[in-house]
This record gives structure tokens, sequence and C-alpha cells, in this order.
């Protein structure tokens, strides 16, 4: 990998590797149930806020990701390419092979004090989730939740994981002082087929008991219905069951978004394809035959049955990445530095 002659003693360290300081790269192995099998790559960032490429569909322009892999496993998802930049595997390797910046946090708070920022939206679990297991080890998210609210700058958090609810009082004081939205994806609440398509996420109802929890403390929060999966969670009623279960939480919107498969996740996701479901295999080839997403009209199609039943349901369809302040500015706690010290939390899945 990029990063293998990087040690602390290394006299001849590699000058390509341009992501990461060049002072130290510590792999670790934890031998406990929940992170069994996982390999933790322990870096230094040289920059924590990164501008998202002009090309993207994404409708903001910074992100933090202080991960980089996801042991939440998801066959489909889309930054599995990005693992290839580093010469690491794509497959498991992306679910295993888990790079930790464990100085995002405070690189983040130097970031954000510079006179060149000007406070722009933070999105953040747009590329892996931050609230993964290896959060519940590294615990990086107060940091940078403490940071940005010290800064009173807007962000934005969408994700898989009830770790989130740690959180929960950082991101009231956050959302005194500037905007903040709170997203959680749950394209479906089919439980066979949660188990083999993320079968590292905590289930369809434990995530949407994190969208109740969030609206019973005054924080709206947003639910992107994603991935809708031809043929296997698209069915009119699995829709409508799906939707349902949204509205019963309280989620303020609801957002549907079709499986794309881009080059890296399309490989994995179809090996898989065919090990579970090989009967589709074929009928996926012709409706992806023309690149990375679902024809306009499937899409189209799907969205205006999620809408009709999010109306049906008295929830509306928004952009789930909109951010938003929950109540009026006021003191914003503690600053990062008077957070308690960082202890090991374990995320049970079930």
């Amino acid at each position: 990998m990029r990063w293998e002659n990087l040690t602390v003693d290394s006299e001849h360290s590699r000058a390509d590797a341009a992501l990461f300081g060049a002072d130290a790269v510590v792999t670790r192995t934890f031998d406990t149930p929940e992170f069994r099998g996982i390999t933790f790559h322990e870096i230094r960032a040289r920059s924590i806020i990164n501008r998202v490429p002009a090309v993207s569909r994404m409708s903001f322009q910074w992100t933090v990701n202080p991960y980089r892999g996801c042991s939440h496993a998801c066959v489909y998802c889309f930054a599995r390419k990005t693992h290839s930049y580093l010469d690491l595997d794509t497959g498991l390797g992306f679910d295993s092979q888990i790079v930790v910046k464990v100085n995002a946090p405070q690189l983040l708070h130097r970031q954000l004090g510079s006179r060149r920022w000007q406070g722009e939206h933070i999105a953040m679990g747009t590329n892996v989730d931050c609230y993964q297991r290896a959060e519940g080890r590294y615990r990086l998210m107060p940091g940078i939740i403490a940071a940005l609210r010290d800064h009173a700058n807007p962000f934005s958090i969408l994700t898989k994981g009830t770790l989130i609810l740690r959180d929960l009082e950082l991101i009231r004081q956050a959302a005194r002082v500037t905007d903040v939205g709170i997203s959680v994806s749950v394209g479906f609440t089919d439980q066979e087929l949660w188990r083999t398509v993320e079968p590292g996420t905590p289930a369809p109802e434990r995530r949407l008991e994190v969208v109740r929890t969030f609206g019973d403390h005054g924080i709206g929060c947003a639910v992107l219905m994603a991935p809708v999966i031809p043929f296997l969670s698209d069915s009119p009623a699995q829709l409508r069951a799906t939707v349902r279960a949204i509205a019963a939480c309280g989620a303020t919107s609801v957002t549907p978004l079709v499986l794309h498969l881009r080059p890296g996740a399309r490989e994995w996701f179809m090996a898989w394809l065919g090990q579970h479901h090989p009967h589709l295999v074929a009928r996926y080839e012709r409706m992806y035959a023309e690149g990375s997403y679902a024809p306009k009209w499937y899409q189209r199609r799907i969205t205006r049955q999620v809408h009709e039943l999010a109306e049906e349901y008295g929830i509306g369809p928004t952009r789930a990445d909109i951010p938003r302040r929950t109540g009026p500015p006021g003191p914003a706690g503690p600053p990062s530095s008077e957070l308690p010290p960082a202890e090991p939390t374990q995320l049970s899945l079930l």
C-alpha cells in the first residue's frame, strides 16, 4: 500500500503519500468480538476539510471524513473505489482495512480557525459512515462536533449508525449556535435483505429509533431512503412498508435514492447478486448497461411512488442534506478542550 514504508523509525519515508503526514502510520488489531477480523491503520492526516469535485452531483462543497473504509460492509457502497487509491482491496479490504485519521478533531479545529476558511457548510457521512464501529473505540466525532460548535460552523451528518446518540447533547449544543442537519439512511425494512446486503449495520428499526430519539429531543431528523434496490426492495408493498415505518418514527422528510453502481462497487455488488439472487443478474446487466445509474424512467417512478406515500402518511419530500437550526442561538457549552477523555465504546448492532 502507499504508506507501507512510513513508520515511526523510517529514515526513508515515501514522498508520494501526500494524503498523510510522514511521521507515523500505526497498524493495530483488537481481539474483541466487535473488531475481530478488522485492521486499523492509524495515520496523521495533513488536511481534514475536503473540497467536493466540481463534477460531483452533490449539493455541498466541503466534507470531513475521519475514516476510510467501512465496517458496515454494505455490498453496494459507492465509496469502495476510494480504497484502490491506497492500493487496498475494494471488496473485503474495504470492509476490514479501516484508515483512521487520529488527529482529525485537532486538525479540524485548526483549519476552522484559519482566516482563509469562510465558515461554509460541512457535510459528514457522505463517503463512509463516521459512526461506523471504529468510532466506538476512537471517539473522533465528539471532538469534531465540538470544533464545529466552537466555531459556529454549519454542518450535517448522514449515518446508518446508532452510535450518533452518544453525541446527542453535543449536537444539541451545536444546533443552538449554527445550522445543523441530521439524516439517517434507511433504504428498506426487510430483515432478510438487511442481513445480507448491509451485514455490519444496525437493524433498520434501530436506525429509525435514532430518528425518533432526535425528534423527542427537539432535533428534526430526515431519512434518506437509500438505496432502493431494484427487484429486491422496490415492490409497492415494500415501499409502502418502509415509508410507513419512516413516518411512524417522526421523520421530518423522506428522500428516495435508487441504487447506483459505480466502478469498484459494481463488481462487488454483482458478485453478491450472483451468489444470493442469480436469477436477477441478467436483469441488472440490462438495467445498468448504460452506466452507473438506473434508467431515468425507473428513478422517476420510484421517486413518484415514495413521494405519494410520504404525502399519504404525512411527511414531505425534501433534500436530506439541507441543514436546519433547531433552536435560537445560545451558550455553546464547554470548549472542545474540556471534553471528557476518550474511552472505548462498544457498539451493538442488533
